[in-house]
């Protein structure tokens, strides 16, 4: 695969070692469908050289305010190490009493992006606590990677999101699972065009239609979509396998692929 694309797998969660399989556990149990591998950070790397994967955006999200600064050591610490395999987003927490010092040590550590989950969070994206991490990540140009959407609750629906990318044009922000897990078709229909908003197609492939996702990702533009296996969940071959088997033309698989993410992640910069 490496002879025809070079691949950027962009959602790609990692834990430490000691506590990696307890959190990829607890993760499958919030969606009731498991999940495939371990989180560490060494089997990522395995898998997916095995995929033919390049480059992974990894993240990891803080359930409490107290475990902001450690996780986004853990990132930093990971992508120093990684000899130039990863690019690290951070964490923040709309409880936290530090969130501008929070945003600062990201900015610090060389992370090049902010990763929120409203639903494990518990919070939704357009109330005043979240409003303000928004407002600090458009400050210090921090792209932001959501979890969007959820038919069991009301966090991060669109009707949630919209608010929040109108109040705040100057963000880009990247809608994970084509903009609205669980509800995929409401989602790209309401969010595709707004032009601070792109997607990943993460943890999309095992409960959509190949044709259904195919036309989805046409509708909201193969320029705005980008290439991410949900990992520990997912194995990154079989997503890559997947995407590949949609059949779109080799110019929108090298946007999704490599260019969007390079472009809205810095990658390489």
């Amino acid at each position: 695969m490496r002879d025809v694309y070079r691949i950027v797998d962009a959602h790609c969660h990692v834990y430490p070692d000691a506590i990696a399989e307890k959190a990829a556990d607890n993760t499958g149990v919030f969606y009731d469908v498991g999940h495939e591998l371990d989180g560490k950070v060494g089997t990522l790397k395995e898998a997916s050289f095995a995929a033919g994967v390049d480059h992974c955006v990894i993240q990891s999200v803080a359930t409490t305010p107290k475990q902001v600064g450690s996780i986004n050591r853990f990132i930093a610490k990971t992508v120093a190490e990684g000899n130039g395999f990863f690019t690290g987003l951070g964490t923040l927490h709309p409880d936290s009493e530090h969130k501008r010092q929070d945003v600062e040590e990201i900015v610090s550590l060389g992370l090049h992006g902010v990763k929120l989950h409203p639903e494990i969070q518990r919070f939704a994206l357009d109330e005043p606590r979240s409003l303000e991490l928004f407002a600090l990540c458009a400050e210090y140009d921090l792209p932001m990677l959501l979890h969007t959407g959820d038919k069991r609750y009301d966090c991060s629906n669109p009707n949630r999101l919209l608010p929040v990318l109108k109040r705040f044009p100057e963000l880009t922000v990247v809608g994970a699972h084509l903009g609205g897990w669980s509800i995929w078709e409401e989602a790209v229909e309401t969010l595709s065009g707004v032009k601070n908003l792109w997607f990943d197609c993460s943890s999309t492939f095992h409960w959509v239609d190949p044709m259904l996702t195919k036309k989805l990702i046409l509708k909201l533009g193969t320029d705005r979509v980008l290439f991410g296996t949900d990992y520990p969940m997912w194995t990154p071959k079989t997503e890559l396998d997947t995407f590949l088997s949609l059949g779109f033309p080799e110019a929108d698989n090298r946007r999704i692929l490599w260019e969007n993410a390079r472009q809205v992640f810095g990658i390489g910069s």
